[in-house]
């Protein structure tokens, strides 16, 4: 049985709808990602799932009943926000225990409860202090921890690392993923840096104008985006897309080669990863260029190439390159990596 289950929900905010008709399982135990560009509906959608949003029609199933209309305090979800939202007058230890003891919890359980989630969160020695005493990182995993100890059926979080700096934000991103390893919970994580979603995610919803884009996991989503929304959405840089002729056997760049195309129906995109674009000597590649930009970042090198009407190409190169702007080159695609789209940006698979 799935642990949240989405029918047919939508969401109107008077003649504006922007939830539209999504249907979604999160099974148990399952870590889900919702992800996409600002006013997507991510958080309108974990919003609802909470309780704290109503939703217009559709059903919101958790653990097997209809919690469509309940209030939050009964569907048994534990919500983690952006602002830590911790009292600033009360000690780690009290922060975390404040909803058990709000809800006559004797204190020997209570007390059992806030040391195991301390002992998960490695806030251990910090019970006793304040939240100014404390680093954002620490703070952030007490505003996780005042969610374990009320044993949730899921936990939601909404963009809870956005206020963290770069090393917090990947010292953060390990401790929930082991926290999820360690607690085995059902967990649905709302943010728009697509590296969490990768890096964090069983599964990854791509959201796109208040419907879903595409869901699978991070693997599925990079190597076979379903459309062209996903495909350069997920990756970075983002996967290069030009014009192409592409029917039958071959497919022609915009001015320039070609090679084996090989699927059923027409396309007019063809799109490319980074990594899989090789340097090739003028002429013996499929498409020519100009280098125009260099980005150094140390094990790697993006290549910008003008390619003139087929636009700029970004190609990812190891380490270091003696390429400079201005040189002229030419680029090979690797076959197996070729992406084709067709006029309404749906994916054209062989």
């Amino acid at each position: 049985m799935s642990s949240i289950e989405l029918k047919a929900v939508e969401k109107w905010f008077g003649t504006v709808q922007v939830i539209k008709g999504v249907d979604l399982a999160v099974e148990q135990g399952e870590f889900i990602i919702f992800v996409g560009p600002s006013g997507c509906g991510k958080s309108t959608l974990l919003r609802m799932i909470a309780g704290l949003e109503e939703t217009s029609r559709g059903q919101i199933m958790i653990a097997g009943r209809d919690a469509t209309a309940e209030p939050p305090s009964k569907r048994g979800l534990a919500m983690v926000f952006q602002s830590y939202a911790l009292y600033p007058h009360m000690s780690v230890r009290d922060n975390m225990g404040f909803s058990l003891k709000a809800a006559g919890v004797p204190k020997a359980e209570l007390d059992r409860q806030v040391n195991e989630a301390a002992k998960v969160l490695k806030l251990e020695p910090f019970l006793d202090r304040r939240p100014r005493d404390l680093s954002g990182g620490q703070r952030q995993r007490v505003a996780i921890g005042r969610s374990i100890v009320r044993e949730p059926t899921a936990f939601l979080f909404d963009e809870p690392l956005s206020n963290l700096d770069a090393a917090l934000r990947v010292e953060m991103r390990y401790e929930i993923a082991k926290l999820h390893q360690t607690l085995k919970a059902t967990m649905i994580y709302v943010t728009h840096d697509q590296v969490e979603a990768m890096t964090l995610a069983d599964r990854i919803v791509v959201l796109d104008g208040g419907h879903i884009a595409q869901v699978g996991s991070p693997r599925e989503l990079y190597e076979r985006p379903a459309n062209l929304f996903v495909a350069q959405f997920i990756g970075s840089p983002r996967m290069n897309v030009m014009p192409c002729t592409a029917e039958g056997a071959s497919f022609a760049l915009p001015g320039q080669g070609g090679g084996a195309y090989g699927r059923s129906r027409a396309a007019v995109s063809l799109g490319i990863r980074p990594e899989h674009i090789e340097m090739a000597p003028v002429g013996a590649g499929h498409l020519d260029g100009v280098v125009d930009v260099l980005e150094y970042l140390g094990s790697d090198t993006f290549v910008i190439v003008e390619c003139g009407e087929a636009g700029k190409v970004t190609v990812r190169v190891a380490g270091d390159t003696d390429l400079a702007p201005g040189d002229p080159c030419s680029l090979n695609f690797q076959a197996p990596h070729l992406h084709f789209f067709d006029e309404s940006g749906l994916a054209v698979l062989s």
